[in-house]
């Protein structure tokens, strides 16, 4: 394993499980495609992450991503998914990262120090993180239900709708004002949150839910896989003054490869240099200091650059850091020092 392990805010390699594109078994012994498999992570030193549990749209109401190569684009968004539905998919979801374990591939970690003593481990270090609440119930009982396996992250959107808040759309060129943000239940769930230690993501929460999340929330503000409005004015970025409120409570932001939102002309296109990616940390080391910038792939979720490719890529992006100035101390902080620091004041442990 590198000496600079990757901690990773964001993938979506749980997904492919429940579509039944791949098996535990073959994450464990290598796939033939894809971002993630445990063979790629320790070639490429990828040591772990959040791993999203994410309620897929039906398929007839999917995003049209081949709209994102266009100049300009703004996408409809799927309607809400019915609770009992989401619950389903979110249960099945815990399953298969309970399966994951099972077969060898990753580690469910529920605190830093376990993260800490995994990364170099043969195993993922993997965080249960749920990527839009739909699954759960305003009681809360799934909520307490999943932390009691492992929930330790959670975004109450995914950009469609929910019972707790509303999201960003899928259009460029936009900011993340896009209306209302959290319901008064949203509000409830932050607040359950701080209660249980759960981490909230801010990625995806429009410009109005960020707002809430800040004025109820006695953890610091963080968002797993986002990247910087001024470089590429996408409402799913960060704003200067979100960056400076996510500084001012001593969080922290992960820089997210989807194309679309790295590129300054918003095109979900892979062919491009990392100096953009480069661009992203510049502005994000100097809005949020050193202490408060990591990675947040997006991998198995999005069209990602040619120059990464997948998580066996990412010495690559680790050379281009270091051809750009970025040191030894720097790197550890990116990699997965400052995800370590963040989750230990977050969780407490």
């Amino acid at each position: 394993m590198t000496d600079f392990p990757v901690f990773d805010g964001h993938n979506d390699l749980i997904l492919r499980l429940l579509r039944g594109e791949v098996t535990a078994a073959g994450v464990a012994a290598g796939l033939p495609d894809g971002h993630i498999d445990k063979p790629r992570a320790r070639a490429g030193g990828f040591g772990g992450g959040m791993f999203a549990i994410f309620v897929p749209s039906p398929e007839d109401k999917a995003l049209r991503h081949d709209e994102m190569r266009n100049a300009s684009y703004e996408i409809p968004l799927p309607d809400p998914v019915p609770e009992a539905e989401a619950a389903g998919w979110t249960a099945r979801g815990v399953d298969a990262l309970e399966d994951l374990a099972a077969a060898g591939a990753v580690r469910i970690c529920r605190t830093a120090t376990e993260i800490e003593a995994a990364l170099p481990a043969e195993e993922m270090a993997a965080v249960i993180h749920i990527e839009g609440a739909e699954g759960i119930d305003r009681d809360f009982a799934r909520l307490h239900d999943w932390h009691a396996r492992g929930l330790r992250s959670l975004g109450p959107v995914w950009s469609r709708e929910t019972l707790w808040g509303h999201g960003v759309p899928f259009r460029y060129p936009s900011d993340p004002d896009t209306g209302p943000g959290l319901t008064e239940a949203g509000k409830a769930l932050i607040a359950e949150c701080n209660r249980l230690k759960i981490m909230v993501d801010l990625s995806h929460l429009n410009a109005a839910g960020v707002e809430d999340v800040a004025r109820i929330t006695d953890a610091p503000l963080v968002a797993t896989h986002s990247n910087a409005w001024a470089v590429c004015p996408h409402s799913r970025n960060l704003t200067d003054r979100q960056l400076d409120m996510i500084r001012d409570s001593d969080g922290m932001v992960g820089i997210n490869f989807a194309s679309a939102f790295l590129r300054p002309d918003g095109r979900m296109e892979a062919e491009f240099g990392l100096d953009i990616v480069m661009r992203h940390l510049d502005h994000l080391l100097t809005r949020l200091g050193e202490d408060r910038v990591g990675l947040g792939s997006d991998f198995d979720g999005a069209l990602v650059p040619d120059g990464i490719g997948d998580c066996a890529g990412l010495p690559d992006l680790l050379d281009a850091f270091r051809s750009h100035g970025v040191g030894d101390a720097l790197m550890t902080r990116i990699t997965h020092g400052n995800w370590l620091r963040v989750l230990r004041r977050t969780w407490g442990e």
